[in-house]
């Protein structure tokens, strides 16, 4: 059997109130990928007990209000150990899935996130890139990546930015519009995509502090005060929402590569070394053909 393929940049998945509903530590355990979780000091015990103490690492605060102070102090984190990136990953990631042919099969972690590190690393201008989410990847055709949009909840930074996270609400819209604005690209990945529960849906977090009550309209009403022309606040799923004008459409900045890459010596296909393979039953009618026809596809 192969060797597993790791990213090569240092995962940190902060955490509050979530020691024992943590799904992105779960899943990423099973995959056997490496990574770090970040943790008040009050709550470092039972995540030590839950994930072991070589996962955690521990906030030099209690209770800040919001993740934000935390992202900040993870990158500097990272930029001190030497790396030119990480990630962040959202604490409620139930897996990774690997959109092909239509269809969004689970896949090993280690590699859609090497992938993404892979393309980003091809070019001078990539800021953040990261996995988009199932629930938005609608269609059964989809670009394997969009360029200049959002890139929310599995996060690579670029650690040699001067942006950081602000402001209590709406941080990685911020940062997002941020990099923009200053002429980086982001890149969201379509080609594989995280299975996230939706906010509020879990108990722990920032649920209690920013989302009750009208925590949503606060949210969206920070971001607009913040970026006055290019965002404004909206309804959407039954909620107060921030809406970006012209669906970030207005961010055109091209895809720089590095001196010295070169595009054309890549292979035309590269597959990373994934295969697919029934692993459970398959419980849906049509999902057993489908499987079926890409097996005698193959031969």
């Amino acid at each position: 059997m192969p060797e597993r393929l790791l990213p090569r940049y240092p995962i940190y998945v902060p955490s509050k109130g979530r020691h024992d509903a943590c799904y992105t530590a779960r899943f990423l355990i099973q995959d056997g990928v490496p990574f770090r979780l970040v943790v008040e000091p009050g709550e470092r015990d039972r995540y030590a007990a839950a994930f072991g103490p070589e996962r955690v690492l521990t906030l030099p605060w209690d209770n800040p209000g919001s993740v934000i102070p935390a992202r900040n102090w993870i990158k500097e984190h990272a930029t001190a150990a030497g790396y030119e990136r990480h990630w962040q990953l959202d604490d409620n990631i139930r897996r990774i899935r690997r959109l092909y042919r239509g269809k969004r099969i689970p896949c090993a972690a280690g590699v859609a996130l090497r992938v993404v590190e892979d393309f980003a690393d091809r070019y001078e201008n990539v800021a953040l890139a990261g996995l988009n989410y199932e629930f938005f990847a609608i269609g059964e055709e989809l670009p394997p990546f969009y360029l200049n949009s959002r890139v929310y909840s599995c996060t690579l930074v670029l650690n040699r930015l001067p942006h950081r996270w602000r402001g209590r609400y709406n941080e990685d819209t911020d940062l997002c519009l941020q990099v923009l604005a200053d002429g980086w690209c982001t890149v969201l990945v379509n080609a594989f995509l995280t299975q996230k529960a939706r906010t509020m849906t879990i108990k722990g977090g920032n649920t209690a502090a920013l989302y009750q009550g009208d925590g949503r309209l606060k949210m969206a009403r920070s971001l607009e005060r913040l970026w006055p022309g290019v965002v404004k606040t909206s309804r959407r799923f039954q909620r107060p929402q921030h809406v970006v004008y012209d669906a970030w459409r207005r961010f055109d900045t091209p895809l720089r590569l590095k001196p010295g890459v070169d595009l054309a010596q890549l292979p035309p296909v590269d597959d990373y070394g994934l295969r697919l393979a029934q692993v459970a039953e398959i419980k849906s009618e049509s999902l057993r053909r489908w499987y079926a026809a890409q097996v005698d596809q193959a031969g």
